[in-house]
């Protein structure tokens, strides 16, 4: 097969194809994965992924037909059937109480009885997603229809909706995968990490956004190694908007498709920017229709542990462009003080971000990442690419900082509150194909193998042991000073 060299350089000749075959083994991979994603779908307990208890209501409400939530006073939300409601704030609560908490299979058997006492409707307050885009709950509103066409309690529905969620994702992930023209482990090696198999098995949106974010950089890619077709062309002004809706921070990943044009008829970055128009209005327009406001919410502020309310997105604003000196530094010493926090989330970080891996899962995460990279895309790229892949990456790194202290931190605040690591996974698949070699190094694919599936039989091992034998408690966990085998070998709550 003749590789052909990427460059944004102006003045060559246009590119011939290039389309790297799939490997057999990458196919096993993706198996494994959707595999282990489904496997957390069933062992997870309700509401056990961070915001799962908003997520619900919110899919709720879309399965009642509905879209738009309704203010009432200081809460946003929607009128939802009580016996719904109660499963979270009776069977399953996720207050944090400094107590250790187990799961039992008798409290699930009491929540699948428990829908008969509990009549009539509630108002649900969900400020934290009320204004995100009905596109997002799709597959976990149909779960939900599904459960209660086929007479199931609201605890058995519920979990239909988990797994029809994580179907919905696992299918955009294996469509990314069939579309990636080239580089194929690095977005294998981000979909196997446990974070992102965790949060596909949930009913959080971040199964659409995820799936959305890799679907948007395949095209993207694709486009720019295969040129235009019209299949391409529809597929690109379909995934701009959807990623946009999913959560616009994400929308300039499809940049990294961008070059300079190689002759006077090359359509290609000005179809791409296009693309990322048709979503940027589709963001808007959305924001239009939904009301435009801001839903503000109490949060605990990560340096006074005060309770603390975030800020007016306007004034928020006001804070930047009165001093945006200050706001750099800010932005600089939140990203140097959180970036171990992040790379553990990213990683794998079960429940409320309350559960940590052995500590030596990390390292082995490491290996399979480091695996990926060296196993090689298959294609010469330049310097001049790799060098605006993570230019685009960094930037969008930036917005989603951007965005978290526009409508996450308290007004002024001298940090950035909220964010979490799994908001970089759609970033990480361009990120490390910014690093790989074209030819991979020999045996780099089968320790990428061996360590992905070690990594996920330690977090199913984990996560099984943390929610239903031992116990947890949710609080986020530090190593102990004492004991540091434990630590190594255990998941948190066993430190």
């Amino acid at each position: 097969m003749r590789h052909e060299r990427l460059s944004i350089s102006t003045g060559r000749a246009a590119l011939s194809p290039i389309a790297v075959p799939v490997k057999g083994l990458d196919r096993w991979l993706l198996a494994l994965l959707c595999a282990v994603t489904l496997a957390f779908a069933i062992i997870t307990p309700p509401f056990q992924a961070p915001d799962e208890n908003q997520h619900y209501m919110k899919a709720l409400l879309l399965a009642d037909g509905r879209v738009m939530t309704e203010q009432r006073g200081p809460e946003i939300g929607a009128e939802l059937p009580r016996s719904a409601l109660e499963l979270h704030g009776v069977d399953f609560p996720t207050e944090v109480t400094g107590k250790a908490r187990r799961f039992d299979p008798a409290m699930v058997e009491r929540a699948w009885s428990a829908d008969a006492g509990r009549p009539g409707t509630a108002f649900a307050d969900f400020p934290n997603v009320a204004n995100y885009a009905p596109t997002l709950y799709a597959p976990s509103a149909a779960g939900l229809m599904i459960g209660d066409a086929l007479g199931l309690p609201r605890m058995g529905s519920f979990y239909v909706g988990r797994l029809v969620n994580a179907a919905g994702g696992l299918i955009l992930l294996t469509v990314a995968f069939g579309l990636m023209p080239f580089g194929r482990a690095a977005l294998l090696a981000t979909a196997l990490l446990p974070t992102f198999c965790y949060q596909t098995g949930s009913l959080s949106p971040d199964a659409v956004i995820n799936g959305m974010g890799f679907a948007g950089l395949a095209l993207s890619l694709r486009l720019a190694a295969m040129g235009s077709s019209p299949a391409r062309n529809a597929g690109l002004m379909l995934a701009a908007p959807l990623l946009a809706l999913a959560k616009g921070v994400y929308l300039p990943l499809m940049a990294a498709g961008l070059q300079w044009p190689q002759h006077r008829r090359d359509m290609r970055p000005w179809l791409l920017i296009g693309a990322m128009a048709v979503g940027a209005a589709a963001f808007i327009l959305w924001m239009k229709m939904s009301g435009g406001s801001q839903a503000l919410y109490h949060i605990v502020s990560r340096k006074t542990g005060e309770d603390v309310m975030t800020a007016p997105l306007a004034a928020q604003l006001g804070v930047i462009l009165g001093d945006p000196a200050a706001y750099v530094r800010a932005l600089g010493t939140s990203i140097v003080e959180r970036s171990p926090v992040y790379a553990l989330q990213i990683v794998g970080r079960f429940g409320w971000n309350a559960i940590l891996l052995p500590l030596l899962a990390y390292p082995v995460a490491a290996v399979m990442l480091a695996a990926a990279v060296a196993s090689g895309s298959g294609v010469r790229v330049s310097l001049g690419q790799r060098l605006w892949w993570l230019a685009v990456v960094a930037g969008t790194g930036l917005l989603i900082e951007t965005a978290m202290y526009l409508t996450g931190t308290p007004l002024g605040a001298d940090y950035v509150q909220g964010t979490q690591g799994r908001y970089f996974l759609p970033l990480l698949p361009l990120a490390l194909l910014a690093l790989m070699p074209e030819t991979g190094l020999r045996g780099a694919r089968g320790v990428f193998a061996g360590s992905a599936l070690l990594l996920l039989m330690i977090a199913l091992a984990s996560a099984y042991d943390s929610f239903w034998v031992h116990g947890f408690v949710t609080a986020d966990g530090m190593p102990p000073h004492e004991r540091l085998s434990d630590a190594l070998l255990l998941p948190s709550p066993r430190w």
